[in-house]
């Protein structure tokens, strides 16, 4: 009877296929700056394979995406957010902005919302008129925009309850690059499924400043 029922709660318990590669993405807001960050893992399910694995991308000057979620699907919309920004630039002849390229990302989602993208992305940027913007969106493109911080990943209940309580406003790029930090750290330290080392970028008006993290490797 005890096997039996050690088996029925095996087959009860369902993964959800976000959880399938682990991931931890945050992005936050100072004075006239914004920073995002993300774990460097690549694993399927508890085995580890790497950990020098980009989840977030570069798409413009001050503009950032962070993708968590399935890793294959994180690739594939990769290369369809470079495609769609060129066509942008080469249509437009200016670079996209934050709040643009979010509703960009959004629409995109929603379009295969009957066979979604499994993806939960982030998107920060500067903006030369409105800003520090920072947004999250679940895999059918619902976003959420945010003064403060936003997260992303397994590990984002973890994060949401060290951000709450290490984030403050009007940082300057240095405090917001401490925080941050200490924050995706001691998040990832609770998630089996993310870690490794991670990436931090923090975006100002002069320029993106980009920092590798060293975390514990267990």
């Amino acid at each position: 009877p005890h096997s039996a029922l050690l088996t029925s709660s095996a087959a009860s318990f369902q993964m959800s296929i976000l959880q399938y590669n682990g991931s931890a993405i945050v992005a936050m807001v100072g004075k006239d700056c914004v920073a995002i960050a993300s774990d460097m893992r690549y694993g399927i399910q508890q085995q580890t394979i790497a950990c020098d694995m980009k989840k977030v991308f570069q798409m413009g000057d001050k503009l950032f995406i962070g993708l968590s979620g399935l890793l294959t699907d994180v690739q594939t919309l990769k290369q369809k957010f470079d495609f769609k920004l060129k066509m942008y630039s080469l249509r437009e002849n200016r670079p996209m902005r934050p709040k643009v390229f979010s509703s960009l990302v959004s629409s995109t989602l929603y379009e295969k919302r009957f066979g979604p993208y499994f993806v939960e992305p982030v998107v920060a940027g500067l903006d030369a008129k409105e800003g520090p913007f920072i947004a999250a969106m679940d895999l059918i493109g619902a976003p959420v925009f945010a003064k403060d911080f936003v997260v992303s990943g397994t590990t984002s209940d973890e994060l949401y309850g060290v951000c709450e309580a290490f984030w403050k406003p009007n940082m300057g790029p240095d405090e917001l690059f401490e925080t941050i930090s200490q924050s995706l750290l001691a998040a990832v330290d609770r998630d089996c499924l993310a870690g490794w080392g991670a990436i931090v970028h923090v975006i100002t008006k002069d320029g993106v400043t980009t920092k590798q993290l060293k975390s514990r490797k267990d």
